[in-house]
């Protein structure tokens, strides 16, 4: 029993640990300039994934972190985590989406439930995209900004990628 309490000490102190948590940090604090607002999913969870990723919290989200029951020593570090990450989630997301999830009771589920409400339904953004692409003029702008911007668009279009349905009983890479 002592060495499981040695081993969660550990965690909660390795700055690399999902369980590691600054003491300057913030359950208000919104982590991207732009709420996810239904229109700009993508680009809301690319930012979103990257401001997890600096502060050690992406496995909440990307399901490789194992939610531990409630008798495992981990379990309150897990829960204070995914507590935070919580909040950070519905801070930067609008109050009528965030009501949506307000009730949910983990950080993978509530990612998982934006993923499929709003991931497919941006076909008409695609061809948005692909219209602009193709109409695209340099006009009076400098070859750095034309270039910027159509690469920009190329990258948006990049993030559009199908998502592949799993039925397997284990995990797998389909997704």
């Amino acid at each position: 029993m002592e060495n499981r309490s040695i081993h969660a000490i550990n965690l909660i102190q390795d700055p690399s640990s999902p369980f590691y948590m600054p003491p300057n940090e913030n359950p208000g604090a919104i982590m991207v300039s732009s709420l996810l607002n239904g229109e700009n999913y993508h680009s809301w969870s690319r930012a979103m994934s990257m401001a997890l990723k600096s502060k050690h919290k992406l496995q909440f989200i990307d399901d490789t972190l194992l939610n531990p029951s409630i008798d495992e020593p981990s379990f309150s570090m897990w829960d204070r985590c995914n507590t935070l990450v919580i909040s950070w989630l519905t801070q930067s997301i609008e109050s009528s989406i965030a009501q949506s999830v307000l009730w949910m009771e983990t950080t993978l589920e509530i990612w998982q439930d934006l993923r499929e409400r709003y991931y497919q339904g941006d076909i008409f953004r695609i061809f948005e995209l692909f219209i602009e692409i193709h109409t695209y003029k340099q006009g009076n702008l400098s070859i750095a900004s034309y270039f910027t911007h159509f690469k920009g668009l190329w990258q948006e279009l990049d993030n559009f990628k199908l998502i592949h349905a799993c039925y397997c009983v284990h995990k797998c890479d389909v997704a």
